[in-house]
């Protein structure tokens, strides 16, 4: 079965923060590892502590309409996240708050992610196939157009990070690498994917 448009709709907003958060907590060292191979090194402490701050709010969050809500969730993120991540991965919560209807199916949320992933591309001035989280988001926006249970959807974005692996960096901090960036896989990828299944493991008993 797909999601139908009551999962998108009667999304419980405490348990999918909860869910993120604890899932960027409990990857924090896996990330931080990642960047540091190719980055900065402050991947993984950065996502969590911007999720850490979202779920601070989680109680006047879950009080909001949920385009709203992930508007501010953005906002959030980009105000606590920092480095470059922030105005990515913010920019991608709010542009899907301001796409989405009121009451969202599963064709809105599609078209909403769409328009979403290409506001963070424009941000950063990237394109897929670069070695960034949008070699991630892509294949995932394709697979739920295209009717994919959560669970699939999650697999994908897992291969779709794994895939970055031999990628030569383009954009982001790991561009500066050159060759030496491949062979490594991607953090903001990783962060995407791990997102990314945590949100579908919500979503899960609904599809």
């Amino acid at each position: 079965m797909t999601m139908d448009a009551a999962a998108v709709t009667n999304i419980d907003l405490t348990t999918l923060i909860t869910a993120v958060a604890d899932t960027m907590a409990a990857h924090a060292d896996e990330l931080t590892a990642l960047d540091q191979a190719i980055g900065d090194g402050d991947h993984g402490l950065n996502m969590k502590r911007g999720f850490e701050a979202v779920r601070a709010e989680t109680a006047t969050l879950a009080e909001k309409p949920l385009p709203e809500a992930l508007k501010a969730i953005g906002t959030k993120l980009v105000m606590t996240v920092g480095g470059a991540s922030g105005p990515l991965f913010g920019t991608l919560f709010m542009a899907l708050g301001k796409e989405l209807p009121a009451e969202p199916g599963r064709a809105d949320f599609s078209a909403a992610l769409a328009k979403a992933i290409d506001a963070v591309a424009a941000r950063g001035k990237s394109q897929a196939g670069q070695k960034t989280m949008l070699d991630v988001l892509y294949p995932v926006q394709t697979a739920v157009a295209a009717g994919k249970t959560t669970p699939e959807v999650a697999d994908i974005a897992d291969q779709a990070a794994e895939a970055t692996k031999p990628l030569k960096a383009i954009r982001g901090r790991a561009s500066v690498l050159g060759d030496r960036s491949i062979g490594h896989m991607d953090p903001g990828a990783r962060s995407s994917a791990l997102i990314t299944r945590a949100i579908a493991g919500t979503l899960e008993p609904r599809v």
